[in-house]
């Protein structure tokens, strides 16, 4: 399970290097915004280098060029005949976006769609339900679009369509990085919001920020105390609706529980 997604440019070696000694549960090589028109040819050829490393190909995924750019078509060429484990999709507008990239990079590659567009927003339960491994927020690029600046309230109506879509679909909802890099305290407040409404991580700019993220996303020892027990009394009860610390435990709550558990499991 992914908690954390971290952004790094195509183009700095030794920066895919540290992102992939990090605490990171996915690294983000872009070749889009972080890389210079000038610098794209030369990225992704770096791209490829990388790619013919087996070992690092889990945990990578590559942010490519808008499908509707000559750089993008360009992305393409490269990364067909040697596809990563995952795509990260910016501009996507529609579920057509996804059986695009999908027809040209086959089945077994998962795909992340951003949606950073009103037309990608209003379209986002049918990307989600495309089959897709993960939905991502592109909160500064939607932002701008609708005029916006990119903070939390400002796009608390993107966010919950986004995780109503992923919810509906059932796959992950990646939230939006958070661009104060210095401010850890707003960022762990906007990283426990974003769990609150839904989502299931975050990405991120830096890897300052992963521990804040990692942590928000990682059930506490007194959460998983809980969990363990009100199962066991839920089971004990044959699966009939019980109260346990006060609590009511029914199926509902029970499936929420062994989530938290599954997350747990997933990064111990």
């Amino acid at each position: 399970m992914i908690r954390s997604a971290l952004f790094v440019p195509a183009d700095r070696a030794e920066r895919i290097d540290k992102a992939l000694a990090s605490a990171a549960d996915l690294v983000l090589v872009d070749l889009e915004d972080a890389v210079a028109d000038s610098d794209k040819d030369a990225a992704r050829d770096a791209v490829r280098a990388r790619l013919d490393v087996a070992e690092a190909n889990s945990r990578l995924a590559v942010r490519i060029n808008a499908l509707t750019t000559i750089a993008g078509i360009r992305d393409l060429a490269v990364l067909a005949d040697r596809p990563p484990a995952c795509v990260l999709l910016p501009k996507c507008e529609s579920a057509r976006d996804i059986i695009v990239l999908r027809g040209a990079l086959g089945p077994d590659t998962g795909i992340i769609p951003l949606i950073e567009s009103a037309a990608g927003l209003a379209d986002c339960r049918a990307v989600a339900a495309a089959g897709v491994a993960a939905v991502m927020l592109g909160g500064v690029d939607l932002a701008a679009e609708l005029g916006l600046e990119p903070g939390w309230e400002a796009l608390r109506t993107a966010r919950g369509m986004i995780v109503l879509a992923c919810a509906e679909a059932g796959v992950p909802a990646i939230d939006a990085p958070f661009i104060a890099i210095d401010d850890m305290d707003a960022l762990a407040d906007e990283a426990k919001a974003a769990r609150g409404i839904g989502f299931s991580a975050k990405a991120a700019i830096h890897p300052r920020q992963l521990d804040i993220i990692n942590a928000t996303w990682t059930p506490s020892a007194a959460e998983l105390a809980f969990a363990c027990e009100a199962l066991d009394a839920y089971l004990a009860a044959g699966e009939r609706a019980i109260r346990h610390a006060g609590r009511m435990i029914d199926a509902p709550v029970a499936r929420a529980l062994r989530r938290t558990l599954a997350r747990t499991s997933a990064h111990s």
